[in-house]
């Protein structure tokens, strides 16, 4: 413990390759942290999109601890579902939390901090654009925190939030983790770079591009709300 250093808590290759008594336990850390940061208010800081893309660079090792899986595919497919699945879950909890705060919300008066309307509105844009919302919220970062919640409590058709839920799930932890998995063997076979050597650029990079949208729609609104 001496020669621990509370930033490895940023660093997703920190939780893959995590080891308690000698037992590498990367795998059941990665799917926590899935579940965490789709299902829970606390779990809004921790990495998401870099961690998925990293599980591929380190399925085999991932899995190895799981079962043996010869065939390549079948291990990468296997981690995606695995991850797919404890974002399923994380999502439903979310949902259930903002389901039972939603009451207490709708019946509390307007204050400085809250307004109802905007809950009201919140409600009418997840009936409009619900699916597409959910579905795009797994790619961004904070916003997949919130966006179940936010579900829960607009009172979005629990089947039509399921359905999405499993959609976009699936879509996120299969795009980022077979990215990983493939590019990490077409960079290492084609150009003789080891993906694992450029830990911190990656991380860099994934988090850049995913905020990008983000801040490109806090810059599109300023002149809007200084009008």
């Amino acid at each position: 413990m001496a020669d621990f250093d509370w930033m490895q808590l940023l660093n997703p290759e920190f939780y893959i390759t995590m080891s308690i008594g000698g037992v590498k336990v990367g795998l059941w850390i990665v799917l926590f942290i899935v579940f965490a940061e789709t299902g829970l208010f606390a779990g809004f800081f921790l990495p998401g999109d870099s961690l998925l893309f990293l599980a591929g660079i380190y399925s085999r090792d991932l899995i190895e601890n799981f079962t043996f899986i010869e065939n390549d595919l079948l291990n990468v497919t296997l981690l995606s579902t695995l991850v797919a699945v404890a974002g399923i879950l994380g999502n439903m909890v979310g949902y259930w939390f903002g389901a039972k705060s939603g009451y207490y919300l709708y019946k509390k008066e307007d204050s400085f901090w809250f307004k109802k309307k905007y809950l009201i509105q919140s409600k009418d844009f997840f009936e409009r654009y619900g699916g597409k919302a959910i579905i795009f919220a797994r790619f961004l970062p904070i916003v997949r925190t919130f966006a179940p919640i936010v579900a829960g409590i607009v009172t979005m058709d629990k089947k039509k939030f399921m359905f999405y839920n499993v959609v976009s799930s699936f879509l996120w932890s299969f795009i980022l983790i077979f990215s990983g998995h493939y590019l990490y063997g077409l960079f290492l076979e084609k150009f003789d770079i080891d993906l694992k050597h450029h830990i911190e650029k990656i991380v860099i990079g994934i988090i850049l591009i995913s905020t990008f949208p983000v801040f490109l729609k806090m810059i599109k609104k300023t002149p809007k709300q200084e009008e």
